[in-house]
């Protein structure tokens, strides 16, 4: 049986993106249990992976270092989605967050819906609601005729018979199946490696510094009603998950086990598809969302974090942080926008 998802929860997912939608997908899980998975014959043109997924224990990649002085800060970079069977060695992370005076993890956003808990269970079948098509719509009505045959395929795949999917939005039901897709693969999204971290930042009592956005819903019930009877352009959401699964899950296996091997140089080099940002501004994006102060969500996570990176490095002579391997590796990342500040920047 699935868990089923509180108020705010689930309103966090409709109404904000946190890194990404991708990272709130658990929030629309349904309340029942899907049927069984069964084994079904992959579309035409779609082939098996060849790519397998390590098992066993890794230490994973390297760390950076950014130097101001003598004063230094360690930042681990984080992949997902990650092999479902690797043991990650966390000895050289542990020593390094022991000796550090804070531990910065990625920016967050937090949402007050001032829902208490009970008045959220009576918000519980507006939210299911807000999941689906309007009008009694379902995915054969709302998508062309060719995305609805890929989707018909893949879901069979990774999914199976299940057949209320049918009457979710094409953003939900995307982000289900690519969750799906991700697991039957051999990989998993859960945040392992920031876990750890957490973990082993309490377990030596050294400070967590979260980087947030704070956005306040002051009339949950109002929102929920007008992102229900929206109109939802999440068309090119759905074109690009579903790519994404028919063509890059094999390029997904392959990172997961370089950043396993700590093989940075393939991270490098290896093609990065991300369907996300298309997937996060179908609903930051909406009126709604603007008339939440939700309009930029991305840029001020960044600087957000850049600012609590740069007090860290003014103050502390170790720090310790968390980040995502992209916004290590590309050109226009946090980590390239530290250096173009002064900061000296060393790859593992």
């Amino acid at each position: 049986m699935r868990p089923r998802v509180s108020a705010p929860a689930l309103l966090a997912f409709l109404l904000c993106v946190v890194n990404g939608v991708a990272a709130a997908q658990e929030a629309i899980s349904a309340a029942e249990p899907l049927p069984p998975m069964q084994e079904v014959p992959l579309p035409a043109g779609l082939n098996d992976l060849d790519t397998i997924v390590v098992s066993g224990r890794y230490a994973g990649p390297g760390l950076w270092k950014v130097r101001s002085g003598d004063r230094v800060m360690w930042i681990l970079g984080t992949q997902s989605p990650l092999p479902k069977r690797m043991e990650w060695d966390s000895t050289q992370v542990e020593r390094r967050v022991s000796e550090a005076q804070e531990v910065l993890m990625p920016p967050t956003v937090n949402v007050d819906a001032d829902v208490g808990f009970f008045r959220g269970l009576t918000l519980l079948p507006s939210l299911f609601k807000a999941r689906k098509n309007p009008d009694g719509k379902t995915l054969r009505d709302v998508l062309p005729a060719t995305q609805y045959a890929r989707w018909q395929g893949l879901k069979k795949r990774y999914i199976g018979g299940d057949g209320g999917i049918e009457e979710w939005r094409p953003v939900f039901a995307a982000l289900e199946l690519y969750d799906k897709a991700i697991t039957r693969s051999g990989m998993t999204r859960d945040p392992l490696v920031t876990n750890a971290v957490r973990k082993a930042a309490k377990r030596s009592k050294v400070k967590i510094i979260t980087p947030t956005i704070k956005i306040k819903i002051a009339n949950a019930k109002s929102a929920l009603r007008e992102f229900s009877s929206a109109a939802l352009d999440d068309q090119d959401c759905f074109r690009r998950t579903l790519d994404r699964i028919e063509g890059d899950l094999g390029t997904m296996a392959s990172r997961a086990n370089a950043w396993a091997e700590g093989d940075v140089e393939t991270l490098r080099n290896l093609p990065y598809q991300n369907q996300f940002t298309a997937c996060s501004e179908v609903f930051t994006g909406t009126e709604m969302a603007r008339k939440q102060g939700m309009q930029d969500i991305r840029a001020r996570l960044e600087n957000e974090w850049l600012a609590a990176a740069e007090k860290a490095l003014g103050q502390n002579a170790s720090t310790f942080a968390v980040l995502p391997m992209n916004q290590l590796l590309q050109a226009d990342g946090l980590l390239q926008r530290l250096a173009a500040k002064g900061y000296v920047v060393e790859e593992p």
